[in-house]
């Protein structure tokens, strides 16, 4: 069944990235550190054909497009290969310049249960989110987070993100389990760890912000975030 969450290598010419991605429902929800990847799937007989959009969400030059431009539309085939999905294709902006990616499934035993949604709960659909630590603590994550029904999965390009959230009438909290799918040597506050979070907060229609407490290792650590919704589930 290709419907899930997995984390993601791809690889457009000679240029490799990272990302997560979730299908379900006939919608591909994803990203990393700094693109939104949104688009569609239909299975087909031999596999599953996708359309794909990449959008930015973080303005830091140093995370250049792999297109040449922030906005560009994947059009490629998949296939299964176990448990795993390889895809094939290329971008409408750059015809002839081969794309390939590989999607690895996150285990179902590790999705978490979902939480509980109230009278005006906060808005299904993947949002950016944008991360940093207080205390006067450098550093700090951006990423995608998909929320649904009580359930958040997301990450970056190193890192997946799984939890749960109850929210009602502009109130959310939570707890966020924070572990890599590529090893993140650079970063040395969450390389290295599964970081626990948990977290409170506010929402309205478009965004949310929240307050937390993480511990990574023995470390214990405050933070807060920005979360902007790109995309209704």
């Amino acid at each position: 069944m290709f419907e899930g969450f997995y984390k993601v290598r791809f690889q457009l010419g000679d240029s490799v990235g990272r990302s997560v991605m979730h299908a379900g429902n006939g919608k591909m929800l994803g990203g990393n550190s700094a693109f939104a990847h949104i688009g569609s799937y239909e299975k087909t007989d031999s596999g599953v054909d996708v359309v794909i959009k990449t959008v930015r969400h973080n303005p830091d030059p140093s995370y250049r497009a792999m297109a040449g431009t922030d906005d560009a539309t994947l059009i490629a085939k998949g296939w299964a290969d176990g448990d795993l999905y390889r895809f094939k294709g290329e971008l409408k902006e750059l015809p002839g310049v081969p794309f390939q990616s590989l999607m690895t499934p996150i285990t179902e035993e590790e999705v978490p249960i979902a939480g509980g949604v109230g009278e005006a709960g906060i808005s299904d659909g993947l949002y950016s989110i944008h991360l940093r630590m207080l205390d006067g603590l450098d550093g700090g994550l951006t990423g995608v987070m998909l929320l649904n029904q009580g359930r958040i999965l997301g990450g970056d390009a190193a890192f997946y993100y799984l939890g749960s959230y109850t929210a009602a009438k502009g109130r959310w909290k939570g707890q966020i389990l924070n572990q890599e799918h590529t090893p993140a040597k650079d970063d040395p506050i969450f390389g290295g760890h599964e970081v626990g979070i948990g977290f409170s907060g506010s929402y309205d229609a478009e965004q949310a912000v929240l307050e937390a407490a993480a511990l990574a290792g023995k470390r214990s650590l405050r933070l807060t975030a920005a979360l902007k919704l790109m995309h209704r589930a």
